[in-house]
């Protein structure tokens, strides 16, 4: 089931990112982040931009999370957004993930967004793979402009727009 992120849903999403800052190169955050952080960025995204954040629940457990975000402060970004999706890493290649991310994109259609853009830390074949198969094109590439766990990371921003 996709529903509306709640506060509630603060610590299944600090459990399931957290995996991603001490493991993965996907986020460039270094340090673990708590409850109320993740709160103020859940609250910032609903209650300040206005925009999605969604969560995935497989048997009342969240196992995976999407949002969006502003992509620019200037008002002509106004309808351009940037996207991000985690999953809980035992939910991975089930198919989960698409249909999550699928919710989001139709939520923000519905909110009048033009332009999605999605940022992916290189290499990183599984979300190319997603975000490809939802009709995302590469249009940037980026190299060496991150630095985690002893070593440069490149990114690439892939985009999708609304007809």
């Amino acid at each position: 089931m996709v529903r509306p992120i709640t506060l509630k849903d603060a610590s299944s999403v600090v459990d399931i990112y957290n995996y991603y800052v001490a493991n993965s190169h996907s986020t460039f955050e270094m340090i673990a982040v708590d409850e109320k952080r993740i709160r103020l960025r859940i609250k910032q995204v609903r209650d300040t931009f206005d925009l999605p954040w969604l969560v995935l629940e497989d048997e009342g457990q969240v196992v995976g999370y999407a949002y969006a975000t502003k992509w620019n402060e200037r008002m002509a970004y106004s309808k351009t957004t940037e996207t991000s999706i985690y999953m809980r890493r035992d939910f991975l290649g089930r198919g989960y993930g698409k249909k999550l991310y699928r919710a989001l994109l139709d939520d923000l259609r519905v909110y009048g967004y033009h332009a999605i853009i999605g940022g992916i830390s290189l290499p990183n074949d599984a979300s190319v793979i997603l975000h490809e198969s939802l009709g995302f094109k590469k249009i940037a590439h980026f190299k060496e402009v991150g630095y985690k766990f002893d070593h440069w990371i490149d990114v690439g921003y892939w985009e999708l727009i609304f007809d």
